[in-house]
């Protein structure tokens, strides 16, 4: 994997107006976004949490290694959208049979017969399930449910997955294809 980071949270619009942020929390447990310590945006910024209520937080930059709260809701504003990330080392690492969604990132996609379908580009999942966009050289790009009965075997070690597509989804051949 490229990023040894995994976005962890993603801070959401203002809150009041002395500086809180609502934040949602990628973990099982949102109160286990403040265990990890000081989280990072994309460019690098650390940032800490400290929960006032159920998905609100006060939040500090780091300076120098010194807190700096954000104090007004002008600067909580300026937060809004901002993915939270933490070094994957930071992780408790998977038990047997057992990985992040972000260790499907880069797998290849084989059908049952073993042809390759594609490369998992990007793992989707905004609350209702995962699905996975798997890449294809010279043709559209499938989405599909990360589910058990179209996503049989999980090989990491490997570095594969077994799709097996369902009926429903009609693979076309080339983008124009899917165009149509």
């Amino acid at each position: 994997m490229p990023d040894s980071r995994i976005q962890v949270g993603v801070i959401g619009r203002a809150h009041g107006v002395r500086g809180h942020v609502r934040v949602t929390s990628h973990t099982a447990d949102s109160a286990d976004l403040t265990a990890y310590g000081p989280l990072s945006d994309a460019a690098g910024q650390l940032y800490v949490l400290r929960w006032v209520s159920d998905g609100v937080a006060e939040v500090s930059r780091l300076v120098n290694g010194k807190p700096v709260k954000v104090a007004d809701r002008t600067a909580a504003e300026k937060l809004t959208n901002t993915r939270l990330f933490i070094d994957r080392a930071a992780l408790p690492r998977p038990g047997d049979d057992e990985f992040y969604l972000a260790d499907l990132i880069g797998l290849a996609a084989v059908d049952p017969d073993g042809n390759t379908l594609g490369t998992v580009a990007v793992v989707h999942d905004y609350g209702a399930g995962a699905s996975l966009e798997i890449e294809r050289p010279g043709a559209a790009s499938l989405l599909l449910p990360f589910t058990k009965a179209c996503v049989p075997t999980v090989d990491i070690a490997g570095g594969k997955l077994v799709v097996a597509l369902p009926d429903e989804i009609v693979v076309p051949s080339t983008p124009e294809d899917a165009a149509a």
